[in-house]
């Protein structure tokens, strides 16, 4: 897990720098960033990852460190958190990540077979031209509100993400 010590200790510096997360020493950043992440590798699909609003790198850094052979975007609109999941990567030995300094509603890239999003409230709805047809989206927070075209995947246990399919069409 040499990846992802270098992340974590990446992002106590950068923490002193821009609000990156609230978790203030080395046990709690693994509490809160990487422990509620840990039962998405069962959760996600085959292929691509795509994290919208990555910010502090979990759960989309996290999972690329997991799983080193899944390509995986991270989406970051803010500029300092961007650099920052950029020099986090490549430090963590996943330079081939990108880090897209976007918004969700303005990816112009291919939808993926997997979408992850944390502590954003958006609709599914508005999610839908970012995944494939039959992919996964995983919600780490609070479960979006049910929307037409999309099944939910079993029940979250209490710190695992709420898993919802885009149904078959593309």
């Amino acid at each position: 897990m040499e990846g992802l010590a270098a992340y974590l200790d990446l992002l106590a510096a950068w923490s002193g720098r821009i609000n990156l997360t609230g978790a203030d020493t080395p046990a709690r950043r693994v509490q809160v960033l990487v422990e509620p992440v840990l039962p998405a590798l069962a959760l996600l699909g085959a292929g691509d990852l795509l994290d919208v609003g990555s910010g502090s790198g979990s759960p989309g850094l996290v999972l690329a460190l997991l799983d080193r052979e899944r390509p995986v975007i991270l989406l970051e609109p803010r500029a300092r958190r961007w650099a920052f999941l950029r020099d986090a990567a490549r430090a963590a030995g996943r330079p081939d990540v990108q880090v897209l300094r976007d918004r969700h509603d303005t990816y112009a890239g291919p939808p993926a077979a997997n979408v992850t999003l944390r502590a954003l409230r958006l609709p599914l709805a508005s999610l839908r031209p970012l995944v494939r047809g039959g992919g996964r989206v995983l919600v780490f927070g609070p479960p979006p509100d049910p929307a037409a075209g999309w099944r939910r995947i079993g029940e979250a246990g209490e710190r695992g993400p709420h898993v919802f399919t885009a149904g078959d069409a593309a």
